[in-house]
């Protein structure tokens, strides 16, 4: 009996040495297969917190690339819609005007003929196909099985937005494709993630927001990437896009509040001068502002302008008296000279902003009117809503501002008003200026 009982020990003893044995052959291969991973990635294996970054993103992506996983078709799906248009593309290479309109016109243009939706992806052509994106739309909003595909045109490629939803439910399959210097389309990125949001705006947006796996961006936030995107779906005049285009988005909401507070010829407010400036001097002198800030962070930048182009750059574009225009800055009298310091560190903006969309205007010509009436003296009234993409919206806020013509094809600033309530509206990106005392507080006198 007691033999028994030893050789069943020893079966027992056997069998769990060869478990004990298995469990360390697979941690080997595992550990193994990890380091192989780290080589690969160029990990410093000394580094436990750099292991645990590397683990977790691998772990991270394999789970996205279970749930996401990619289709060859994606790749010739993009090569079919980039040999719709080579040679639209080889041609505006070889003239160096691929940023121009008319050639992201004639892009859009083409796909459209060729049944793709498309549109410009800084939405300043009219969407192709917008009936097979308002179909989409329908079937989220009912709960029903439905896709569409979108390409949307950069200066260099495309992006293809490939929606499916089922149940109100959506995917997107969002690919990144750009020309290389041979002309072949290439896949920069492709990803795919569940949208968080799928909006049709009453201003004629298709909104949608989701989050999907970086290894970059997990690496530093230990988080997915967000990302949000605004589509035009619905035609908007182009009068309004050129008016845009001239009057509107070279000034834009970065760094000066032309825009973004009330003014006008009879009171300037709060209109910042300095800002003005800096908007307006490329546009007049064909160059950058020579007036930089310090390369020393803690160093304040003061600059002496001489009235004579300070004043003129301010008064080519806004209507103003010398008086005035002196009480709203720093005039040093005694050397005919403005005190000017450029923006620094601590007047810094959050970069991604919302940009500017004209959508109706009133001018004075009687051949052109609008439904709030005409204006007769000679001035165009803009419309503007402000399209904040990141903010998942396509009207932020909304303000008028009034341009005046001038001979040839000069024009001047008169006015802006913001149309929306102040509650109603969110700047929190834009900075002002450091005022005087501020500006001491944090230089020191270190000029």
């Amino acid at each position: 009996m007691a033999k028994r009982k030893t050789r069943s020990r020893r079966k027992r003893a056997k069998r769990f040495v060869w478990i004990i044995t298995g469990i360390m052959a697979a941690i080997t291969l595992c550990i193994a297969v990890f380091m192989l991973i780290l080589a690969k990635k160029e990990v410093n294996i000394t580094k436990p917190d750099e292991w645990l970054v590397t683990y977790m993103s691998y772990i991270q992506k394999k789970k996205y690339e279970e749930m996401y996983p990619s289709s060859e078709d994606d790749s010739r799906g993009a090569e079919n819609i980039a040999e719709v248009y080579r040679d639209i593309y080889n041609e505006a290479a070889e003239t160096n005007t691929l940023a121009s309109p008319e050639t992201k016109r004639r892009i859009v243009a083409r796909l459209g003929e060729n049944g793709y939706v498309a549109v410009d992806s800084e939405n300043q052509v009219d969407m192709t196909g917008a009936e097979q994106v308002l179909e989409f739309c329908k079937a989220v909003e009912e709960k029903k099985n439905g896709a569409v595909t979108i390409v949307a045109i950069t200066d260099l490629g495309f992006r293809k937005f490939d929606l499916e939803t089922e149940n109100g439910s959506v995917n997107i399959v969002r690919g990144y494709y750009q020309y290389d210097q041979n002309g072949n389309i290439q896949n920069r990125s492709t990803v795919s993630y569940p949208a968080n949001l799928v909006q049709y705006t009453e201003e004629g947006y298709l909104l949608f927001e989701g989050s999907y796996f970086s290894d970059e961006n997990f690496a530093l936030t230990l988080s997915d990437t967000p990302e949000h995107t605004a589509l035009r779906i619905l035609p908007l005049d182009e009068t309004c896009r050129e008016l845009n285009r001239k009057y509107i988005l070279p000034v834009g909401y970065e760094q000066n509040n032309i825009f973004l507070t009330d003014w006008s010829e009879e009171d300037f407010g709060d209109l910042d001068f300095y800002d003005a400036f800096d908007i307006f001097y490329p546009v007049l002198y064909r160059q950058p502002v020579p007036y930089v800030a310090d390369e020393n962070l803690g160093v304040g930048a003061v600059y002496r302008i001489p009235e004579a182009i300070f004043e003129n750059v301010i008064m080519t574009y806004m209507d103003i008296d010398k008086e005035t225009l002196r009480q709203k800055t720093t005039y040093l009298s005694e050397e005919a000279a403005y005190e000017y310091r450029p923006r620094g560190f601590y007047e810094a903006e959050y970069p991604d902003i919302p940009y500017p969309e004209v959508v109706d205007y009133i001018v004075s010509d009687a051949t052109v009117s609008s439904a709030d009436g005409e204006n007769p003296d000679g001035t165009i009234t803009l419309i503007i809503n402000a399209v904040y993409p990141n903010g998942n919206t396509s009207l932020a806020y909304s303000h008028k501002t009034v341009i005046r013509l001038l001979d040839g094809d000069g024009f001047q600033y008169v006015s802006n008003e913001m149309i929306s309530l102040e509650d109603e509206r969110d700047i929190w990106w834009h900075s002002n200026r450091l005022t005087e005392e501020e500006w001491e507080e944090v230089y020191g006198g270190n000029e």
